[in-house]
């Protein structure tokens, strides 16, 4: 076979003749020279030039990995990093003095495979995933042939030592490098299922930081030299952050892979909030099947969250956090079906009618040690759950239970959102739903905020049962406002039936208005524009006139 065929077939033999070398990028894997793939071996075996990173010091990791398959005839081009973590005096700055050395290590590369040498570019774990070869890749496999081979990343490798699965099901697995700001690794870290956290050494503090903010530093283990001499593994909390090399990573695993086996014939499913007519002697929850009562002192928590107008875009990372770390769900049917069932999860669904009874299934669960979400549309807050979990918690049997609530997109935000700004100036929030309180009182408020000019955003404006409300609403307004007041009609949003329209107060008809709509009415000062491409945007100017 001629050097030019065996170029053409990619088995890494040595170039002798004119034409341009072989560029491989090939990974060692975590550590273990023998968690090498055969494919590195052969590679490096027939490689002329054999690349590696290092820092100043000299000494290479994945050299020491490839050590054994190194021959003496083997042109080695040691590419040593003019900084790492110190400052640099380069008119670039840190960037820049590594741009220049990656440069100039590709020229070096280049003059190689300009002269059909064949060179492996070595790296430990895998050369995609934050390797040192992805520099060398981006300058220099558009312009030769190429071929990565990948490595046993250290993430796996971790998991393998820890004996903990990564991810199982649905599970989301996200990995970070240490390196972002603490506050986004906390978001991070909040909203997904697991995962891994690298390049810490001195990182360390502020990831620990975000692991407890988080909610998640029970659950991360620690991982040093994974496969390597000086191996370490440990919980998370456990280590002394003067200790941590760059060589670690945190691993938060699998939930689903911690519970116990599905036991044949235990419930499944929910026990559902069971409605009644009097809250005060609604009775407590049974035990649920197999469920013991929290031993004495060892109480759960119940969140209160909001799953915003819709679906999972709505959601928080810290609502993500909390709905995926819950052993229980308590809420409104319509609601819970907006969060993925996750095994393991018990659901508590019910009518939208029972608020206090949810509340008080929730709390006697987190009485028995559980972790509760109650979940809620909108914002919690916003005539929503919260209140009626706190009522209840502010009783005698519950005063012990912890409660947090956590914040929402709240429906009038979203509408406003998706119409404009009709909210940017001073506004009031009104439900129109007299099931809670009389229709004098919310007449009452009406004629104080349309006296006040105060744009509004009017909840549950109206239901079956309820239809003649926005009709009064509407009479009521147009005491204050003139006839063409800027009126949004924001139904379903977020949702598959999302509609936005503007209309007029005095043509507000009652009959286009529903449970799923959301009213906002326009101060004296809201402007309803249509724009060029046919669009009509309202917003309400910040600034108020004098006078």
């Amino acid at each position: 076979m001629s050097v030019s065929e065996q170029q053409a077939t990619g088995d890494g033999s040595a170039a002798t003749t004119a034409g341009p070398g072989r560029l491989y990028g090939v990974g060692l894997g975590p550590g273990d020279p023998s968690l090498m793939t055969v494919r590195a071996v052969q590679v490096i075996a027939r490689a002329d030039v054999i690349a590696y990173h290092s820092a100043r010091h000299g000494r290479s990791i994945a050299r020491s990995i490839a050590a054994e398959h190194l021959r003496a005839d083997h042109i080695e081009e040691a590419l040593v990093y003019p900084v790492t973590t110190e400052s640099t005096d380069h008119p670039g700055g840190y960037r820049g003095a590594l741009d220049e050395f990656y440069e100039s290590a590709a020229a070096r590369l280049a003059a190689h495979l300009d002269a059909g040498r064949t060179v492996a570019v070595i790296s430990e774990g895998d050369p995609l995933f934050y390797g040192s070869y992805q520099h060398m890749h981006k300058r220099l496999a558009h312009r030769y042939p190429t071929e990565v081979v990948p490595g046993v990343t250290s993430i796996s490798a971790a998991a393998a030592r820890l004996g903990k699965p990564l991810a199982e099901a649905d599970e989301v697995l996200t990995i970070l490098p240490g390196t972002l700001p603490e506050e986004e690794l906390t978001a991070r870290l909040a909203s997904t299922d697991t995962a891994v956290v690298m390049k810490l050494g001195r990182t360390f503090p502020t990831v620990r930081r975000a692991m407890e903010r988080s909610g998640r530093l029970s659950e991360a283990h620690y991982v040093e030299r994974a496969t390597m001499s000086g191996e370490r593994t440990q919980k998370l909390a456990d280590i002394d952050a003067d200790t941590v090399p760059y060589f670690s990573v945190s691993v938060v695993p699998s939930r689903i892979a911690d519970l116990p086996p599905a036991t044949p014939g235990a419930a499944a499913a929910a026990t559902p909030a069971a409605p009644t007519t009097d809250a005060d002697t609604a009775p407590a929850s049974p035990a649920l099947p197999g469920e013991e009562a929290a031993p004495s002192g060892l109480l759960g928590e119940v969140v209160v969250v909001g799953t915003g107008p819709a679906g999972p875009l709505w959601l928080t990372p810290e609502t993500r956090g909390a709905l995926a770390a819950a052993e229980d769900l308590v809420g409104y049917t319509t609601y819970l079906d907006r969060v993925p069932p996750r095994p393991g999860q018990r659901r508590h669904a019910s009518d939208n009618k029972v608020e206090s009874e949810r509340a008080e299934l929730a709390l006697d669960l987190a009485r028995r040690g559980r972790r509760v979400a109650v979940v809620s549309g909108g914002d919690p807050g916003v005539f929503a759950m919260a209140t009626a979990v706190l009522e209840v918690a502010a009783q005698d049997p519950y005063r012990a239970i912890p409660v947090r609530v956590l914040p929402g997109v709240t429906a009038a935000n979203a509408a406003a959102a998706r119409a404009g700004a009709p909210l940017g100036h001073d506004y009031a929030v009104i439900s129109l739903s007299d099931r809670l309180k009389p229709w004098e009182v919310i007449a009452e408020r009406l004629h104080a905020a349309a006296s006040a000019d105060l744009a509004l955003a009017l909840y549950n404006p109206g239901s079956r049962s309820r239809t003649w409300q926005v009709g009064k609403a509407r009479e009521l307004l147009l005491e204050h406002r003139a006839p063409d007041t800027p009126v949004i009609l924001a139904r379903d949003i977020g949702g598959p039936e999302e509609s936005v329209r503007t209309v007029h107060l005095a043509d507000l008809d009652p009959h286009q208005v529903d449970m799923r709509t959301l009213l906002i009415v326009g101060s004296s000062q809201t402007q309803a524009v249509r724009r060029d491409d046919g669009t009509e945007v309202v917003w309400t100017p910040r600034r108020y006139p004098e006078g």
